[in-house]
């Protein structure tokens, strides 16, 4: 069903195969901070997936090939735990990236973990998406008007700064 919000209330309209529209009202949830950050997220990725889609790649691979290139020799905890990811989704997570031949495991020093790098193909195939990024970036920061990204951008580093309170949290797939 597709939703459309309005309000306290979200019209699911029926799919194909669904006889009648619904009108279901959300109550508090449509002033809650948590519910709209959750919302407000899964529209970003449909954007994200919208503009990077024919490249194929998810906002977590983008991040982890970002934080790659920017920091070469990091460990995977290090990148895992910067990035809010489970370190056991993280290893499947480099794994898809090995594969598609953009990352790679190095033995590290102590040689009980990895150090990721990013190959030439990695590298190469890094820059273009940074414009995609750029161009997702846009479109989320047109919905907000003005002075919106600023004044979003400054709230949620304050709610993410909480996390340093009780522990990071992680995400399936951030």
């Amino acid at each position: 069903m597709k939703r459309e919000a309005s309000g306290r209330a979200v019209l699911l309209r029926p799919r194909a195969d669904a006889a009648d529209e619904v009108q279901v009202d959300l109550g508090p949830l449509t002033d809650g901070i948590g519910y709209m950050l959750r919302r407000a997220q899964l529209a970003s990725f449909k954007n994200f997936q919208q503009v990077f889609g024919p490249v194929g790649i998810t906002p977590a691979q983008y991040s982890v090939l970002l934080i790659i290139e920017l920091n070469p020799g990091l460990r995977q905890t290090q990148v895992s735990d910067a990035l809010g990811i489970k370190r056991a989704n993280f290893v499947g997570l480099i794994d898809v990236l090995e594969k598609r031949g953009l990352a790679q495991r190095i033995p590290a020093v102590d040689r009980r973990s990895y150090a990721l790098h990013l190959t030439e193909q990695g590298r190469k195939f890094l820059k273009p998406l940074r414009e995609l990024n750029d161009a997702h970036e846009a479109q989320l920061a047109a919905a907000l008007g003005k002075d919106g990204r600023a004044a979003l951008v400054s709230a949620l580093t304050a709610i993410a700064s909480m996390e340093t309170v009780s522990g990071p949290a992680t995400d399936d797939d951030a």
